[in-house]
C-alpha cells in the first residue's frame, strides 16, 4: 500500500495497524497524520512502547501516558485510584485519537489494560473508549521485553484480547525509502520470509572485515550497552584536543521533563573534541540532516561555540541546539534543548531503531534476540555501506509465528486498498469530513 492510500485510511477514523518494510516510512506518515490532526482541532495521544521511538513523533511512552507505569496488568480498584489523578482523567476524557508507535514491543497484557483505562476513562465499554486507535510497528523487529518479575511469557500484542475486537484496517507500506541496493532489500527479503538460504548467508559474508574505505569512521552497531559505552569513551580518550561541554536545558512538568531525558538518543551531557566521530539524532531536512547521519567534530564556532560537523560528504554543518517536547491539547508541558549529536564510535542495535545508516560496522557475534539482526541490517542503506565482524544463528532468526502473521497482513492490506479504490474519491473524502467533524465533538 501508498503511503497516500494509507493516510486516506487514517483520515477516514479507521482504526488502523501500520506495518511495512524498515525504512517504508511509518514514522514519516504518523507525523503527517498528526500534524493534520492537530490543524484540524483533534486532539491527539502520540504514544510509542519506548522513550526513544516517542520522541521521533515529540510525544511520550504509552506506560507514561496512561498512567500505568511499568504495570502489566492492574486490577479494577487500581485503575479507578489511576483515574482519580486529575491530569490523567483529563488527557483520556479528552483524546479522540491515540497512536501506539514500535507495537512490536509492547506486550499484550499491556495492551490490554491500556484498553480497560481508557474504557473506564471514557466510560463507555468499546475498544479504548470509542477512540480512533492507530498502531504502529513491525513485528519482525525487537519483541516484548520478558521480565523476571513477569508471571508467563509477555507476548506480542496480536495475543491481547482487544486485537480482534479493533477491527483494524491493515495498512502494510510496501514502497521502500531507505534501501535501493536491489542485492541487499533482497537478504532483508529473505530474513522476513524465513528463507535464509546458502546464497543470502555467503552474500553478507562478503562483508566480513571488509574495508568500507569511509573518510567517516563508521559507526560501530553492537548488541550490548557496556560495550558501547566503552568503545566511545575509550576513543573519545584517545583524542588529544581540548574538551568541550554541552549540557541539557529544560522547562516544564519535572516528572515529563525526565521521560523526554530518558528517552532523548541526545545525552543530558555531552563532551566533545576535535576529531570526535558524531551522529546527528533528529531530523532537520532543512539544515541536510537525518536521525543517523554521520559526521566528525572540525570545529567550533566564534561566537556560540557550537559543534562544526563536516559529513561524509563533505558538507559543513553547525550543530545548533534543537528541541524535543510533549504537547498535550494544543500546549507544551515539558520542552529538552540540546545539541542533537551523540558520540557515534558505536550505537546499541535497540537504539539504533529508527536510524538511516550510510555505513556501520556490526558486530552480532553476540545476537540473542530474534530480529536483532533485521534491525541492525535494515538501519543501513546499502551493502556496500556494511562491514560485518561477526555473526550468530539467532542474528539471522525472526520468529516463526511472525511470518504467518506477516502473510496475513500483506492480504488483507490488499484488501482494504482495494476496497478504498471502490468508494471512490467524493466518498472518501465525504467519510474523512465527518470523522473530523465528529472527533472535534
Amino acid at each position: 500500500m501508498k503511503q497516500s492510500d494509507a493516510l486516506d485510511i487514517l483520515k477516514m477514523g479507521h482504526n488502523v495497524f501500520l506495518t511495512g518494510f524498515a525504512g517504508s516510512g511509518k514514522t514519516f506518515l504518523l507525523n503527517k497524520y498528526i500534524e493534520y490532526l492537530r490543524k484540524s482541532n483533534v486532539e491527539v495521544g502520540v504514544t510509542a512502547s519506548t522513550g526513544i521511538a516517542a520522541t521521533h513523533m515529540e510525544g511520550r511512552t504509552i506506560h507514561s501516558w496512561a498512567g500505568m507505569g511499568i504495570s502489566s496488568e492492574m486490577t479494577k480498584p487500581e485503575i479507578k485510584k489511576v483515574l482519580r489523578k486529575a491530569h490523567i482523567k483529563k488527557r483520556i476524557a479528552g483524546t479522540r485519537v491515540l497512536i501506539i508507535d514500535e507495537i512490536s514491543m509492547l506486550g499484550h497484557r499491556q495492551l490490554d489494560l491500556v484498553d480497560e483505562i481508557c474504557r473506564l476513562g471514557k466510560k463507555q465499554n468499546i475498544p479504548f473508549g470509542g477512540m480512533q486507535i492507530i498502531l504502529s510497528g513491525d513485528f519482525f523487529q525487537l519483541p516484548p521485553i520478558n521480565k523476571a518479575s513477569d508471571e508467563g511469557e509477555n507476548k506480542f500484542a496480536t495475543e491481547s484480547s482487544v486485537w480482534e475486537e479493533m477491527d483494524l484496517k491493515i495498512c502494510y507500506l510496501d514502497e521502500q525509502f531507505r534501501q535501493s541496493d536491489k542485492e541487499f532489500s533482497k537478504i532483508l527479503n529473505d530474513i522476513r520470509d524465513d528463507k535464509v538460504t546458502a546464497d543470502t548467508i555467503s552474500t553478507l559474508m562478503s562483508r566480513l572485515n571488509v574495508d568500507i574505505g569511509d573518510e567517516i569512521v563508521p559507526t560501530k552497531l553492537n548488541t550490548h550497552n557496556a560495550d558501547v559505552d566503552a568503545i566511545n569513551n575509550r576513543e573519545l580518550a584517545k583524542l588529544i584536543g581540548k574538551p568541550v561541554k554541552f549540557e541539557m536545558n529544560s522547562t516544564g512538568s519535572p516528572n515529563v521533563v525526565e521521560t523526554l531525558k530518558k528517552g532523548c538518543l541526545a545525552p543530558e551531557e555531552i563532551t566533545l573534541k576535535l576529531g570526535a566521530s558524531v551522529m546527528f539524532v533528529k531530523n532537520n531536512f532543512n539544515k541536510e540532516y537525518v536521525n543517523g547521519t554521520l559526521g566528525k567534530v572540525v570545529g567550533f564556532g566564534k561566537e556560540e561555540g557550537w559543534p562544526i560537523i563536516e559529513t561524509s560528504s563533505g558538507k559543513r554543518i553547525i550543530a545548533e541546539p534543537e528541541s524535543w517536547g510533549i504537547e498535550e491539547e494544543g500546549e507544551t508541558i515539558a520542552r529538552v534543548e540540546q545539541v542533537p549529536l551523540r558520540l557515534a564510535w558505536a550505537i546499541s542495535v535497540h537504539k539504533s531503531q529508527g536510524m538511516s545508516l550510510e555505513t556501520a560496522e556490526i558486530d552480532l557475534s553476540r545476537a540473542f534476540e530474534r530480529g536483532m539482526g533485521y534491525v541492525a541490517l535494515s538501519r543501513v542503506r546499502s551493502l556496500s555501506g556494511i562491514k560485518l565482524t561477526g555473526i550468530n544463528n539467532t542474528a539471522l532468526e525472526v520468529n516463526k509465528d511472525v511470518v504467518g502473521l506477516n502473510r496475513e497482513f500483506i492480504i488483507r492490506s490488499q484488501s482494504d486498498a482495494d476496497e478504498l479504490k471502490e468508494f471512490g474519491k467524493k466518498k472518501v473524502n465525504k467519510l474523512q469530513s465527518d470523522f473530523i467533524k465528529e472527533a472535534r465533538g
